[in-house]
């Protein structure tokens, strides 16, 4: 199969009212990168399979998907992969059973700093900032998500 110029992502907006926005903070191409938990969508796989798996794959927990959040609109070069256009989904998701994963109290609580680290955090919903987030796309999300809930 011929390489595409697009590269589709989708991610999971996991937002408890009481411990605050579900983030990742991953380590990836020798940076950190604060970003929504999800990733790319697979030849054959719908964009809910999709993040169902990689909700899954990601924290060990199944998560219910409630609605869509937000599509790109806009013309976004992938940081990765030069020449790309990336297109990326929202959904609003939760968790079907309690979390029993370690939660960070601080960004970045890698056991090593190696390629494909990843830790989980909660933002706190008062302190939702778009500068905490890496990705321009992610940033753009966070802004709507403070008109939303604040």
């Amino acid at each position: 199969m011929a390489e595409s110029n697009f590269i589709i992502r989708v991610y999971g907006i996991y937002l408890d009212h009481s411990k605050g926005l579900f983030v990742s903070d991953e380590f990836i191409k020798n940076s950190n990168i604060t970003k929504f938990p999800g990733g790319g969508l697979e030849y054959g796989e719908g964009t809910i399979d999709c993040l169902k798996r990689e909700m899954l794959e990601e924290t060990g927990h199944r998560f219910k998907i409630l609605s869509h959040f937000y599509t790109t609109d806009y013309f976004v070069e992938s940081v990765f992969d030069t020449g790309r256009q990336i297109i990326s989904i929202y959904y609003l998701i939760e968790p079907i059973e309690e979390l029993k994963i370690l939660i960070s109290k601080k960004p970045f609580e890698f056991l090593k700093s190696i390629e494909g680290a990843q830790s989980f955090r909660f933002i706190s919903v008062e302190s939702i900032h778009p500068d905490q987030f890496t990705l321009s796309i992610d940033r753009h999300v966070a802004t709507l998500l403070v008109e939303r809930y604040r």
